[in-house]
């Protein structure tokens, strides 16, 4: 089930029969508020956000959606008018899995939808890992250190997650904003610096075995040789 948040009729309409068409279940909404009555009994798979929204705006709605016990690991494609370099850090920074500006084509839509619902079915169906200190659970979405249970954010469990998969590789920073807020574009390569500082600092002395490589990006550390 993928849910759609938009208020202008013409594009709601449109967007739910080229997604209907393409073999999707579809509910859409014309506000936050409509949304929140039957998103939490259907669990969508992927949210569709609109930004600007009579009420609860797209950005509210998303920090709802990354707090909630329930839907905060459903991925979320915002869909705006707005393309400014900052729109675009701010709802990835606060859990946007995508970003597509309006005007956008039916088959670039259609296969962003695709893209971020193969990333987040293969990240459900991945093993648990553990390193040192630190193990991660797919299945609960928890973290722990020395068994203790850590706090992430969405992006910055997801963050982890990419960098202990490829365990002793060199990750540069454009791959992981990539595949991580699953969005590139030029000059926004310290949203990925910042969100490592923030991980590192929760992990504590495990912080450390994420490396920083010089000129290139990040590598996760294994092994305590």
């Amino acid at each position: 089930m993928i849910y759609l948040v938009e208020d202008d009729p013409s594009i709601r309409k449109l967007v739910s029969y080229a997604l209907k068409g393409n073999g999707f279940e579809v509910s859409a909404f014309e506000s936050g508020e409509e949304m929140w009555k039957t998103c939490r009994d259907d669990r969508p798979e992927l949210f569709l956000l609109d930004i600007m929204l009579p009420g609860q705006s797209g950005l509210e709605i998303l920090r709802e959606i990354r707090e909630d016990s329930i839907l905060h690991s459903a991925p979320v494609i915002m869909l705006t008018a707005k393309g400014s370099e900052y729109d675009k850090v701010l709802g990835l920074d606060s859990g946007a899995d995508d970003y597509i500006t309006k005007p956008f084509g039916m088959m670039e839509l259609l296969s962003r939808v695709r893209a971020v619902l193969r990333r987040s079915t293969a990240r459900k169906d991945s093993d648990d890992l553990s390193y040192g200190g630190i193990s991660i659970s797919q299945a609960s979405h928890h973290v722990k250190v020395a068994g203790e249970k850590v706090e992430l954010t969405l992006k910055e469990f997801n963050l982890l997650l990419y960098l202990m998969e490829n365990e002793g590789i060199v990750l540069d920073r454009d791959s992981i904003l990539n595949t991580v807020w699953g969005y590139s574009f030029d000059g926004e390569n310290r949203t990925v610096d910042v969100h490592i500082r923030h991980l590192r600092e929760k992990l504590g002395d495990e912080g450390q075995r994420i490396e920083t490589v010089k000129g290139v990006g990040y590598r996760f550390r294994g092994s305590d040789e």
